[in-house]
């Protein structure tokens, strides 16, 4: 058991653990939301999403190349996008409505936050997740009235 110890570094272990399971907590309210009002994506895929956002960041933050920078950049760059990608799979049109934008939106959103947990941003971390849940909680009346004030009928 002795040769475990000299592989892993445990106080960097109960770091990097520890930002991941931030990611995830942050994400997880977001989640929860969704999952209510009975969206595609939710109480899971939000957290596995900061969670691997996280990841990324952090495994980044390990390359050591004469053009690390640039490498750094590229990895968050692969990450926007992809993340973009799953968004994209939330959004639905029917009807001439459009739905799901909110949500592709907190994908997105959820990708920062774990972002912003590996590179030990953790108010950017914070502020993010209060804002998404206040945006997506609160101004639900808001959307709703203005919805009701878009579908009259023309006179």
């Amino acid at each position: 058991m002795d040769w475990i110890g000299s592989l892993i570094d445990w106080r960097l272990f109960g770091v990097i653990a520890g930002k991941v399971t931030l990611a995830y907590l942050l994400a997880l309210p977001i989640g929860w939301e969704r999952e209510q009002v009975q969206h595609s994506v939710g109480v899971r895929t939000f957290p596995l999403v900061a969670m691997a956002s996280c990841g990324y960041v952090l495994l980044a933050g390990t390359i050591m190349t004469p053009d690390t920078e640039a490498a750094r950049s590229r990895i968050i760059q692969g990450l926007t996008t992809g993340i973009g990608f799953i968004g994209g799979g939330a959004i639905m049109r029917g009807r001439g409505n459009v739905h799901g934008t909110a949500t592709a939106a907190s994908i997105w959103n959820t990708g920062v936050i774990g972002a912003a947990v590996a590179g030990s941003h953790f108010e950017i971390a914070i502020i993010l997740s209060l804002i998404n849940l206040i945006t997506l909680h609160l101004l639900v009346p808001l959307k709703e009235r203005a919805g009701q004030a878009g579908h009259k009928a023309p006179k």
